[in-house]
């Protein structure tokens, strides 16, 4: 099944219409094997029956109007009792007589059932208002990208009252609508191009005929072949992870919010400040690492970042640590020393730890847009990326990017930031995105 099938379904096929004398048929039939399966015990049932007069009794004697109002249109207790026998003995009793008299008599009865706890309602619901409701993943998808779909959605609503026919009109307003959707020039190219063909397939005249097609198409310029390779890379020993990206991207804050997650897991976490040249960075790494209680290796001001990071390696492997964080630079706007800066950090890596760094992420802010794709782009030249960090895309509509990446760089989304709270981070899962982007447009 694809990924669209998982996501919306398969288009449902119309069902043949059951002819009256069938359904009666089919009914009458259901019933007799009903009838078949339920064994019934004489006994029990005579006791029900006693059981529902006794109650009846009690009922009318207690002579309320409420209970008087009740008992005129409650059923005999021999209907009662007759329907339970056919019903099955198996189910609930459903008495005919309700008020004050009747409900002393239940509640009785189920005293005897079992043993009574007394119940202070006052605490129970003070326990209840003091303890957070706590977000599932899926609904942090769709808090996170409600955004980016109710814009996208309003866009493409729009799009179709504004067209009566498919023409050339049509594909050319709706290759721009998905560009400035932050989709990205390539995706809409081709698939306006997938969907002129599609149409003049289908002879599609009207536009809501291709609604439905524009999301599969999206949908399958996602999934490609199938190989999302969303997993973090987490190794039997020591895992080692390495961030790049440009300053203000929330890459120093990814780092902190996932030690957090990592050690609520029960690992051992390390962090390591490697970006010496901006004071600003050690000390913000510092405070997370005061904040989840997690260490950090630090340097002299303006050291060699490598030599914090030959630091970090000693230690995480001395201390037996689970996984190990890296901050580096990310002077973009000076790729040489940049570049020369990475391959150095990566030499002393792997110097301890021959098949290490496991994960090189490159964090990006989803705000952005198509400038998250360009800056993808660029750092995908200067160093090897095993996958992405997308940050801040609570508080954007430019989720669309995340297609743009998928099809021109083919570098998977292994991390997304959910938000400001502290465990507002989490794994990238592909459907739960795409749900959560396309979902209520088909």
């Amino acid at each position: 099944m694809g990924l669209f099938d998982r996501l919306f379904g398969r288009k449902e096929k119309p069902k043949a219409p059951v002819l009256e004398e069938e359904h009666e048929e089919k009914g009458a039939k259901e019933q007799v094997d009903v009838a078949e399966e339920v064994a019934i015990d004489p006994a029990q049932a005579h006791h029900l029956r006693q059981e529902s007069q006794d109650l009846a009794e009690l009922a009318q004697e207690a002579g309320t109007e409420e209970s008087a109002g009740e008992q005129a249109t409650a059923e005999p207790a021999e209907e009662v009792a007759d329907v339970e026998e056919q019903q099955g003995l198996d189910r609930v009793t459903e008495y005919p007589a309700t008020g004050e008299a009747a409900s002393h008599v239940v509640a009785a009865r189920e005293q005897e059932s079992r043993p009574a706890m007394p119940i202070n309602h006052e605490q129970v619901e003070e326990g209840l208002s003091s303890q957070p409701v706590a977000e599932s993943e899926e609904e942090k998808y769709q808090r996170t990208l409600k955004k980016t779909r109710t814009g996208f959605g309003a866009k493409l609503n729009e799009f179709f009252a504004n067209f009566r026919s498919v023409d050339e009109d049509f594909f050319e307003e709706l290759e721009e609508l998905l560009i400035t959707s932050d989709v990205g020039v390539q995706v809409a190219s081709h698939l306006t191009e997938e969907l002129r063909y599609e149409a003049r397939l289908e002879n599609a005249k009207k536009p809501e005929a291709l609604r439905r097609l524009i999301i599969e198409k999206l949908v399958e310029i996602y999934e490609k072949d199938g190989q999302f390779s969303e997993q973090i890379a987490f190794q039997d020993g020591l895992t080692v992870m390495l961030f790049v990206g440009v300053n203000g991207v929330g890459k120093t804050t990814s780092i902190g919010k996932l030690a957090y997650r990592y050690k609520q897991a029960g690992k051992k976490v390390m962090l390591v400040a490697a970006d010496t040249f901006r004071a600003g960075a050690v000390a913000q790494l510092v405070e997370w690492g005061r904040r989840v209680d997690v260490p950090v290796v630090t340097g002299p001001e303006k050291s060699d970042p490598a030599s914090v990071v030959f630091d970090g390696m000693e230690k995480a492997m001395a201390e037996q640590v689970d996984i190990l964080m890296i901050d580096t630079a990310g002077r973009l706007q000076n790729k040489d020393n940049l570049m020369a800066e990475l391959e150095k950090i990566g030499r002393i890596i792997q110097r301890s730890l021959p098949d290490a760094p496991h994960e090189t992420l490159l964090a990006l802010d989803a705000s952005t847009g198509q400038n998250a794709l360009v800056q993808a782009k660029e750092f995908s030249k200067i160093t090897p990326l095993t996958g992405l960090v997308l940050t801040k895309l609570d508080g954007t509509a430019r989720g669309g990017v995340v297609l743009a990446i998928r099809q021109e760089l083919d570098i998977p989304v292994k991390l997304i930031g959910f938000g400001e709270k502290i465990d507002d981070i989490g794994e990238f899962h592909s459907e739960s995105f795409m749900r959560g982007l396309l979902e209520g447009l088909v």
